[in-house]
């Protein structure tokens, strides 16, 4: 297998080097490798013959379907662009036509109208006669025209245009695969395919492309995705134990003046069971002498922020400096106020650090972190910058770190003679077997518990004709001085796809509510309109902020109980849950109004009533990931694994990653350096394949 990485394509029968450098260029297909794993995404069934009589006498819209027959005539009607082929095909029990706009004069020269064809395509009618549209025509016998099922394979539109669609994928796999009559060597060792009752590499990879079957092609696609699943989870593992055995960190054994003065003046609330699991769980790895890299995962209004303080002055109270970095300006400066706030008793010298921060502020803090007298910095991109020097940083936390580049938190990894422990947190809830892979060499902490004081926030789903009572209900929050949310998807009017705007929403809001005060947050405003309008809401100066998603995570305003979601429909259900997470901080009642049209689509009506039935983040993003894929997460990240994914779903093959998680722990347990001779030819399969080299693991 490893030899046809080296196998140019460009030698595939019905490739050659024009469509050799095409492929490489649309799809990065470059060798034979790469084409055997350009996967079909879907199958049509080309095993059965149908006549035309039957489509004839067919109610409704018909599936793609092949007939066998012969031309009875051609006819070439119109002009120039708006030409047209028109051959009349009959298979004896009726006749129907086979119209072709594209490549009229090629076409015509190809057909004859005494041979016989057999011709594939989607029936319909025009004008009361049966017809199909750009039809495959293939000589009985030959690789196209297939007799069972027949791959559907991804293209893009330069493809299309040069003629280069599924059917020429089939024929150049097709082709290629008959003439390789000897098995390809199976990259798995044998041990790990007789565990897990999987079938043989040569088989697998055959099967999906050529299927004889439906119960084979199972078998294959369970193969290959386990196999792909893996290579990941191997890989993982190893990068994770090497760091637990070899890679040296700060021992930050002392507890003292900064965590006992904190825990004694400043804390606002007993911790709660889950956050004092997680605090015991850093504190075990900071003493390990070993480097920390955990993930701490907790629903919206958990408390991570205040675990991720007080593990922060565990490494002060050691003469380490620490560091939180945040995606948005919005987040860096929430987590600025909070921590500043929570500490001001305690005299913790913290400071924020943004691309807006002015020269003056940032050689303040530039001598600060040099010289030590600066705790903790907080800001975002702009603490990775080559300037920002510390004098002993020990301790990074990473907020919604799937929103950092890899190259970009390496930066900040190296600021440091040995690398700081790293703590990257999410509100983002991860089901289990996504984070298996995405987080594969993280060790896991989840905050499952909410602190006291905080309630479930009632969900409601409410369609445009109810407007009036929604604006009811929000006058009411306003009138005994509560504060509201109203978000909306865009920014300016869509036409295409009828979203209301946030624009026009606050135009809106200015008139229903304006005597209580109305702010405008958006994501193009300048950084310093923003934080004017953010302000006025969360003094209270303003009731009503009318906003973009640009306030999913980071604002904390607990006098805010209503969060009104208009065209709801438009947004993933972990987002939804996200914006959700901004009200119910308070001691009342809070409220979140799902708005949309009475007329949605049926899946759509599932996804929102379940978020009127569970406020559990975790219940959420799993049938989130069910429904929608993965999304942001996996887009994010999947540039970050070490193996592409070509066939394996993250979001639906949660059984096969936890199967392939089960394997190659066993297999490590077994031969932890991959050196048994039965294990070499995977090893190397690893290194060959692996897209990646730079070992990013210690600061994930």
């Amino acid at each position: 297998m490893l030899s046809l990485r080296h196998a140019d394509i460009k030698y595939v029968k019905g490739i050659g080097p024009h469509r050799a450098d095409l492929l490489a260029a649309e799809v990065g297909i470059r060798s034979v490798y790469d084409l055997l794993r350009h996967f079909p995404t879907a199958y049509i069934d080309r095993s059965r013959i149908y006549s035309i009589r039957s489509l004839c006498m067919a109610d409704g819209e018909q599936p793609s379907v092949q007939v066998k027959g012969r031309f009875v005539s051609f006819n070439v009607l119109g002009e120039g662009a708006k030409q047209r082929l028109v051959g009349l095909f009959t298979d004896g029990t009726a006749t129907m036509e086979c119209v072709w706009f594209k490549g009229v004069r090629n076409i015509r020269k190809k057909l004859v109208t005494a041979n016989e064809y057999i011709v594939f395509g989607k029936p319909g009618r025009f004008n009361s006669v049966l017809q199909m549209s750009h039809p495959e025509v293939d000589i009985p016998g030959t690789v196209g025209a297939s007799q069972g099922l027949r791959g559907i394979y991804p293209l893009t539109e330069r493809l299309r245009t040069d003629n280069f669609g599924s059917k020429a994928f089939f024929a150049s796999i097709s082709s290629y695969l008959a003439g390789h009559a000897t098995p390809f060597v199976d990259p798995l060792p044998s041990s790990v395919i007789k565990d897990n009752g999987l079938i043989g590499f040569d088989e697998a990879i055959r099967t999906i492309h050529v299927p004889q079957d439906v119960k084979m092609l199972q078998a294959a696609k369970l193969r290959l995705k386990f196999e792909e699943l893996f290579f990941i989870q191997v890989d993982m593992l190893r990068r994770s134990r090497k760091r637990r055995s070899s890679t040296e960190g700060y021992y930050m054994p002392r507890v003292g003046r900064w965590f006992n003065d904190f825990y004694s003046q400043c804390l606002p609330f007993e911790l709660t069971g889950a956050q004092k699991r997680v605090i015991k769980e850093i504190r075990n790895d900071i003493i390990s002498f070993k480097q920390m890299n955990r993930l701490v995962q907790g629903d919206v209004g958990s408390g991570k922020t205040l675990v991720a303080l007080i593990s922060m002055l565990f490494a002060i109270d050691n003469g380490y400096q620490a560091c939180l970095m945040a995606p948005t300006e919005i987040l860096a400066t929430q987590h600025f106020e909070t921590i500043s706030e929570m500490c001001s008793k305690i005299g913790l010298n913290v400071k924020l650090l943004t691309g807006s921060t002015r020269t003056a502020a940032r050689r303040e803090i530039s001598e600060g972190l040099i010289d030590g007298s600066i705790h903790i910095l907080v800001g975002t991109h702009a603490v990775i910058e080559d300037t920002v020097q510390f004098h002993r940083l020990g301790f990074v936390v990473i907020d919604e770190q799937h929103r950092f580049g890899v190259a970009q938190r390496a930066k900040l990894w190296a600021k440091s003679d040995i690398p700081p422990h790293v703590l990257v947190m999410t509100a983002t809830p991860i089901p289990r077997t996504l984070a298996m892979t995405v987080y594969g060499d993280l060790d896991i902490s989840v905050i499952d518990e909410l602190p006291p004081g905080r309630k479930p926030v009632a969900t409601a789903l409410r369609y445009d004709e109810q407007r009036e009572r929604v604006d009811k209900a929000v006058l009411g929050e306003l009138e005994a001085g509560r504060q509201v949310y109203i978000v909306y998807p865009l920014i300016e009017e869509n036409e295409k796809l009828d979203l209301k705007s946030a624009t026009e929403g606050y135009e809106r809001a200015k008139r229903i509510f304006g005597k209580y005060g109305v702010a405008f947050v958006h994501g193009r405003m300048k950084p310093a309109e923003k934080e004017a309008q953010m302000s006025l809401f969360s003094s209270g100066k303003a009731a009503v902020l009318v906003s973009t998603t640009v306030i999913e995570v980071g604002v904390n305003v607990p006098n805010a109980t209503t969060m009104i979601i208009e065209n709801a429909e438009r947004f993933g259900l972990s987002q939804l849950h996200q914006l959700r997470g901004r009200v119910g901080r308070g001691a009342d009642k809070s409220y979140c109004i799902l708005m949309t049209k009475y007329k949605i689509a049926a899946e759509t009506r599932k996804r929102l009533e379940l978020m009127t039935s569970t406020t559990d983040g975790f219940v959420i993003a799993e049938a989130d990931m069910q429904m929608r894929g993965p999304g942001d997460i996996e887009g994010t990240m999947q540039s970050g694994l070490p193996f592409d994914l070509h066939i394996a779903n993250l979001a639906q093959d949660g059984r096969i990653i936890q199967m392939a998680r089960e394997a190659a722990e066993k297999l490590l347990d077994a031969d932890p350096d991959l050196s048994k001779t039965e294990n070499l030819y995977f090893s190397r399969a690893m290194q060959e394949i692996a897209h990646r080299n730079t070992d990013w693991s210690r600061i994930s």
